[in-house]
Parts: structure tokens; sequence; C-alpha cells
């Protein structure tokens, strides 16, 4: 049985419903791919982790390279625990390098992820949209690869299918083909692309950030959440009680004296409020340390300049946690 270019899904041409369904089993992709492709229309398939983990522990029962792919605007919180099923050698792949400030070094960035785990050989810093330091990315996926086959993996929404698609447009004559969108889920069965004789990259379906604001929003919702262009930090100075609100998804209560910086899509707004704000959304406290960032899993991340506590009003759903300053 076929399996379409853009996602990986076995064709089928009985059940519109279901994963890789195609009027035609002679067309390279299912219609949901190419219905992305052609009209950017999204249609949402309900994946969770336990369909994406087998994969993993699979790969990490191998001793093939892997290139573990991490978006810089939205660091998983669990890394750690990923890299820790894999036993092979890593080269971690940070992308979207465009969004930070221009002003952060790459050597910070380098650092703040040199504890993550023993297994990683290298780390490159790419932008797809830029064209940045791919011919390192090769150059170094030819030095560390361990046989023909190199892995990719990382959480949806990481970039791994464009940073493929850019690598088949750059390298190969072939015409890029994996379908890529800003929305969860695109890639949902391994995909196979051979480069050359010496190399062929493994796709694999994208692992689901638990907890994320992203995957209870609506596609139009999510598309302002994501940023597209360099975020533009947005920096306020409290010296009393008062309250910052984003768009309808959070309010934050602060009641010490701070600084704080807002990381988060040029498209949502920031309003401060002096005088105490009703919100739909039950409150929770977050005690932050001096030059750490509160994190709002899929919406962005404060830099807090000093030890404070802080209350949080966002959907129930939506993990928060504190972490070591990223910028």
């Amino acid at each position: 049985m076929n399996s379409c270019h853009g996602c990986g899904a076995l064709l089928q041409n009985e059940d519109a419903k279901k994963e890789g369904y195609t009027k035609s089993l002679e067309s390279p992709f299912c219609e949901r791919c190419f219905r992305i492709k052609n009209y950017n229309e999204y249609r949402k398939l309900e994946k969770d982790n336990q369909e994406f983990l087998p994969i993993i522990r699979e790969i990490g029962s191998t001793y093939h390279l892997v290139l573990l792919v991490v978006d810089l605007f939205q660091i998983p919180q669990n890394l750690k625990e990923l890299t820790s099923i894999l036993k092979n050698p890593i080269l971690l792949v940070l992308t979207k390098r465009d969004l930070l400030p221009t002003s952060l070094y790459e050597e910070k960035l380098r650092k703040y992820f040199q504890e993550l785990s023993e297994q990683i050989v290298d780390t490159v810093i790419i932008s797809t949209k830029k064209n940045w330091h791919f011919d390192e990315l090769m150059d170094l996926i030819s030095r560390y690869k361990t046989s023909k086959e190199v892995y990719v993996i990382g959480y949806t929404n990481a970039g791994k299918s464009s940073m493929i698609n850019r690598i088949l447009k750059d390298y190969t004559k072939k015409i890029p083909e994996i379908t890529t969108s800003m929305l969860p889920s695109t890639t949902i069965r391994n995909i196979r692309i051979d480069l050359d004789s010496n190399l062929t990259l493994i796709d694999t379906p994208g692992i689901l950030e638990e907890g994320s604001i992203l995957s209870i929003v609506d596609e139009k919702t999510f598309k302002k959440m994501v940023p597209l262009t360099r975020i533009r930090p947005r920096s306020y100075q409290v010296k009393e009680a008062q309250s910052f609100v984003i768009d309808s998804f959070l309010k934050m209560d602060c009641i010490h004296e701070n600084n704080f910086v807002f990381y988060l899509s040029n498209q949502l707004e920031v309003n401060r409020k002096k005088k105490k704000t009703d919100f739909p959304f039950p409150s929770r406290k977050v005690v932050v340390h001096a030059k750490e960032d509160i994190v709002i899993k899929g919406l962005g991340f404060i830099k807090c300049m000093k030890d404070d506590e802080v209350f949080l009003s966002i959907d129930p759903r939506v993990e928060v946690y504190t972490r070591k300053s990223l910028i």
C-alpha cells in the first residue's frame, strides 16, 4: 500500500474521515495534504503521544544519528526526558533563530542547552525562513552520521518538515513534497527521504507538547499566537500593585515592585491595568526567582528581574512553569 508523500499516512479510499483518505490511490497525496498545500485548509486529527512515543523508543534502540529539532521560542518543558529515551548520538538543531532578538548571542544559546544530554555531539542554530547555517548543518550530519539513515525528531511545529524541504530544495534536484503547516500533527507517520545514495532522512511525527494552550484554541487563534516575525520584547516597570492582560487568554496580577519583559507574538495585545480586573479563569500563584522566565506553554514567556510571586489567571488546562531565563 502506498503512503502519502506529504504526511506519511497509508493511502486509503474507503473512509473520508480517517487519515490517508484519497479519492484516487494513484495520487501522491492524501486529501488532507492536498487541501493544506493548495488551499491552506487544515483538518485537525485527534492524536496523542501514545502513538508517537513507541516510534521514539524504537529509534532509541538503534545507533543511528538523530537530529533533535527544537523551536527556540517554544522550548519543550520535558526535553530532557525525551533525550533520556535516546541512546543515539544527537545533533541538536535549534530552529527559528530569526524570531528572537538579534542581540542574543548564539554562544549563549549553545550554553543554555549544554547540560541537556551527554548524547548531544554538537549543536547548530538555523533559520529555515532566512536560510541560515544550512551548510553547517549538512557538514555536521556528514561528520556524525553512523549509517546512511538519519532520524529527524522533535515536537509539533518545531520546523522539522520545513527544514527537510529546505534541504531538498538547496542540496538536491528533488522537488520538496513534505506537507508543512504551522498547525500541529501535519506529519503523522514516518517519511523516508532519500537525498542521495549516502543519506536518507527519516521524518517522524511531531511529539505533542501536553498542557499547551495551542492544543485547545481554534485555528484563527492558533495563527495569532504563533509568531511569524521577530518578536518585539515588551518591557514594563511595576512600582505598585497592577495587572497585565494578554488578549482574552491571560491575566497576571503583580503585587511587588519589579521589572518584567514579555516575549509573545507581536499580534497579541498586552494591556496594563491599575485597577482590579475581572477575568473568566481561576488564579494560581507562581513563585519566580530573579532572572527566571515564567513560561505559559504555547503562549510565550515572561522574564522576571527580581524574586517575586505573581498570580496568573488562565485556562486550567494550560500548564505554567518557571525556568532559567533564555534571554
